[in-house]
């Protein structure tokens, strides 16, 4: 069975919170183990923080949406924001990397993306905004879901 959500949220630093949450509990009926549940928790901020900080630099008129998918154990998570986009998607992909030095950003969130989930795939378009594609296959541990 196929189950889906969407959200739409304005682009301010107090909805990354929110947008965790709202994720976390979508995905709380496929009974996700502790470490899963942290890692996509852990992913969609870190999503969310690049949507609000980068695609729409602190501008909080913007809109980050997420759409969520779940089934037969696979959860399938975009993150989309309509700001500034990526000019070298492979740039922003390394380790270290990040565009705001100045506001103390570590360069590690696509990293870590692509390490919590099975794919991540990134499209952006400079001054049409950035889509983040998320994908992970949960260990099932009952068949609620199937």
């Amino acid at each position: 069975m196929r189950n889906e959500m969407q959200l739409q949220f304005c682009a301010l630093s107090q909805n990354e919170s929110f947008a965790r949450v709202t994720v976390a509990a979508f995905i709380a009926q496929l009974d996700p183990t502790l470490d899963e549940l942290t890692e996509i928790k852990t992913v969609v901020s870190e999503a969310v923080t690049n949507a609000i900080i980068h695609g729409y630099e602190g501008n909080p008129s913007g809109i980050v949406y997420i759409d969520l998918a779940i089934e037969d154990g696979f959860v399938d998570l975009s993150i989309r924001d309509e700001g500034v986009g990526i000019t070298d998607i492979e740039e922003a992909r390394q380790p270290l990397f990040t565009t705001k030095p100045e506001l103390e950003r570590s360069g590690m969130g696509f990293t870590i993306m692509e390490n919590f989930m099975d794919e991540c795939m990134i499209e952006s378009q400079p001054g049409l905004g950035t889509i983040v594609r998320l994908k992970k296959h949960l260990a099932l541990k009952n068949a609620l879901c199937n």
